[in-house]
């Protein structure tokens, strides 16, 4: 067995996004190859409806999938083929974009005036970026719940973990999302997929992420010092990119640490981007914007 080495510890950064909301993105636009096959994440944890109320007013989406985990508070959603509802506390929505859909997405805090949660984008390939548009809504009661003995807590959002299989499924990206808690002091060695692109997203807590499955060695020499990556601390809103292993080892702090931990099969695919829109070459994505001018976006089956 070998330990996943951090690439990269990321610190999220303040956006503002739809009509003026303020949230943070762990990554996302410019180069996300090594995140391959997810695109961004933005973790919209926010106390002060003011700076989230505004939400994602209409607004179209192609060749894609957004996936939407909350933590408090809830969205209410309505889209082009008439679907309409909401997503409170501990539910999951993953919606399949495919081919194009214009929906909205508007933050509702819970009594206490929070909003939590996050999206993640995951790319289609090329043969399934104008798939019918679907919608996967999941219910926090319908997400598995695993408890270790040293009380470590895994909730399984997608994929296989320990024996459990998440109830979101047919994912072109065929990723593994789990919120994992892992109790203070405790060390804890999770599996992950020697093929897949991994990254953690620490959302409470803190501790460290290590980096080699032997003992450090000892550098002979001071310039070699940067050379032996000791383990690095991640806190709250920290991304940390994983190089390739087959597992992850995490050392709470304190306070314990929890964190998403989402992998994905690479699909190596080239990338054409511009905001909500993503295609394989310049001039798919030209056509999605000509038609979207055109009142020709939305595809019937």
């Amino acid at each position: 067995m070998s330990i996943r080495p951090v690439k990269r510890l990321i610190k999220s950064k303040p956006t503002l996004e739809g009509a003026g909301v303020h949230l943070r993105r762990a990554f996302g636009f410019g180069s996300t190859s090594e995140f391959d096959p997810f695109l961004l994440l933005d973790d919209f944890r926010n106390d002060v409806p003011e700076d989230y109320l505004a939400g994602f007013p209409w607004h179209p989406h192609r060749g894609i999938e957004t996936i939407t985990y909350v933590l408090a508070g809830t969205v209410e959603h309505g889209d082009s083929m008439g679907n309409s509802g909401a997503i409170a506390a501990g539910d999951v929505q993953w919606m399949t974009a495919g081919s194009g859909i214009i929906h909205q997405e508007m933050p509702k805090g819970d009594p206490s005036g929070r909003m939590h949660g996050f999206q993640l984008w995951a790319n289609l390939p090329s043969s399934l970026k104008m798939t019918s548009p679907r919608y996967q809504e999941v219910k926090s009661l319908d997400i598995p719940e695993i408890k270790d003995d040293d009380g470590t807590h895994v909730r399984v959002v997608c994929g296989k973990f320990w024996g459990k299989t998440g109830p979101v499924d047919g994912i072109a990206a065929d990723p593994i999302y789990i919120d994992v808690s892992v109790a203070p002091g405790r060390r804890k060695t999770l599996p992950v997929e020697t093929t897949r692109h991994a990254f953690a997203y620490v959302f409470a807590g803190g501790g460290k992420f290590c980096n080699a499955s032997g003992p450090l060695a000892v550098p002979t020499e001071a310039v070699e010092w940067a050379d032996t990556h000791p383990p690095s601390e991640a806190d709250n809103r920290s991304l940390v990119l994983f190089d390739r292993g087959d597992e992850v080892t995490v050392q709470a702090g304190d306070d314990g640490i929890r964190f998403l931990l989402v992998s994905g099969k690479p699909l190596e695919e080239p990338v054409a981007w511009y905001g909500p829109i993503v295609m394989n070459t310049q001039a798919e994505l030209r056509q999605a914007f000509d038609e979207l001018e055109s009142g020709k976006f939305l595809k019937t089956s």
